[in-house]
């Protein structure tokens, strides 16, 4: 019958109730030999603690926190591949502009103009340029104005 049903014998273990007493069977010191840290309970100590030694997370320098300069200035960065695509014949392209497109998110900074392919004629207004879109744009037939 289901109600007698029993685990097979040897297959299941009482848990061993240490350092219990004289009665527990485990004798004086219930099994976890004479004295020391290791013998008390709550034994163990913290993790990491190497016995009053400098522990290894404290010995090893301290690094991938990196340094973030304050003075370091972090343009938005658009190709002219974007503008191609984007803009049409005759446009002013500025951070407004680009902003009001998609193209960039406001910015902090301004926008910086990397290189690409040019087919129209368009202004171009930014902070900064690379020097292959400065020469590319001049090859186009745009202008381009740095603005601070």
């Amino acid at each position: 019958m289901l109600n007698n049903l029993k685990p097979a014998t040897g297959s299941r273990k009482e848990r061993v109730r240490r350092c219990r007493g004289l009665g527990s069977g485990l004798g004086k010191n219930g099994g976890s030999g004479n004295k020391g840290q290791n013998s008390r309970s709550g034994a163990g100590g913290k993790l990491g603690f190497e016995g009053g030694q400098m522990p290894l997370a404290r010995r090893l320098p301290k690094r991938g926190t990196g340094f973030k300069s304050h003075c370091h200035i972090v343009y938005a960065c658009v190709s002219l591949d974007q503008i191609n695509n984007t803009f049409k014949d005759g446009a002013v392209v500025d951070t407004k502009a680009l902003i009001a497109k998609g193209l960039v998110k406001e910015t902090l900074y301004g926008t910086k103009i990397l290189n690409g392919k040019l087919e129209k004629k368009l202004t171009i207004k930014a902070n900064k340029f690379s020097a292959s879109a400065l020469e590319t744009i001049k090859n186009s037939g745009s202008t381009s104005e740095v603005v601070e």
